[in-house]
């Protein structure tokens, strides 16, 4: 067998290898992804989801988890990179204290951040109320090869502006435009994007960070006591726990009308931030499985070019090698100290 039908072979090995080993990933991190997924085919009731959820596990098996999920996030991210067809787009959701800005920092915390970008959408500002409510999320959207995080989304303005609905008079819509029919309207105008978005190469993932109003007030008085977390609290934050009931209606009607197959939610339980990351990041990991990344191949003409590069440095190697064998079998000059 001629050198070249060898390496084909070994390449062919090295790549079923690599196919059974993604296979084997997926089927291990299966439990924390199929039960929290919903994407629209069945019924759906937020109260039914446990927020306290473990899956099985101790916090050390879970930070185990998380530490693999890690490592493998960053070669995946890498491959997504190079193959520079495939987008991803991360979307996370939840009430505050959560755990949203954690568990971003904590799950990419090894990925090249070359080729990631977080954007935070606060309250719209006047430029942005100029435009649709999802125009500044579209101008944010993550370019081939990369990975975009929003920390929030679109979504604020099917949720919060429907709990305040004196926030939608902002928008500055027509009157005819603002009526009961809103809501739906914009479930479809949001369905249809992220339809639009994985026909065109971005991969969708969308997570809810269920969290329950007891451990939420736990969260608030640890940022009170604590000098460190001072900063993340507002009075707003607790005000808004009023209107808790009105949030959780608002977050079970988006979920039921925007999962789909194309762009599937995830409800992760968020009281223990441990497990909440260990969903999240098996989720990633076996999305990007799924998509079997690979390193762009290389053509027969660049294979000749390399073979011309490693040549040319091989021999710039070896006649550096000469020159200082040379200089060291040359006697020193002697000089005028020397006769002395």
């Amino acid at each position: 067998m001629g050198k070249k039908a060898k390496q084909s072979k070994k390449a062919r090995k090295a790549r079923k290898a690599a196919k059974k080993a993604s296979r084997s990933l997926i089927r291990r991190l299966e439990p924390f992804v199929t039960p929290f997924r919903f994407d629209g085919k069945n019924h759906f009731h937020l109260k039914s989801h446990n927020t306290a959820e473990k899956g099985g596990l101790d916090k050390d098996e879970g930070e185990k988890i998380l530490e693999a999920n890690r490592q493998r996030l960053s070669d995946l991210q890498e491959r997504l990179y190079a193959q520079d067809k495939w987008s991803l787009l991360v979307i996370f959701q939840g009430m505050d204290a959560a755990g949203k800005d954690s568990a971003i920092k904590s799950i990419f915390e090894g990925v090249n951040p070359q080729g990631c970008e977080v954007t935070s959408f606060k309250q719209p500002t006047s430029h942005e109320l100029d435009h649709d409510f999802m125009w500044r999320a579209m101008i944010a959207l993550p370019e081939r090869g990369r990975i975009g995080i929003f920390n929030r989304s679109y979504y604020e303005e099917c949720v919060v502006t429907r709990v305040h609905h004196d926030l939608l008079s902002k928008e500055k819509l027509p009157g005819k435009l603002t009526g009961p029919n809103i809501w739906r309207e914009r479930f479809a105008d949001i369905t249809a994007f992220e339809r639009y978005l994985s026909r065109n190469g971005t991969l969708v993932l969308k997570f809810f960070l269920n969290i329950s109003k007891r451990k939420q007030r736990e969260r608030f008085l640890e940022r009170l006591e604590l000098p460190s977390k001072n900063w993340k609290f507002s009075m707003s934050d607790v005000t808004e726990r009023a209107f808790w009931p009105r949030y959780m209606a608002a977050y079970q009607d988006v979920i039921r009308r925007t999962a789909s197959r194309d762009a599937p939610w995830h409800v992760v339980p968020a009281d223990h931030k441990w497990f909440a990351r260990v969903v999240i990041g098996s989720v990633i990991v076996s999305a990007l499985e799924e998509l079997k990344l690979r390193y762009p191949r290389i053509d027969k003409a660049s294979k000749a070019e390399f073979a011309k590069v490693r040549r040319a440095l091989e021999s710039e190697e070896k006649v550096a090698a000469r020159r200082a064998a040379r200089s060291t079998r040359r006697p020193a000059k002697r000089t005028a100290d020397d006769a002395f």
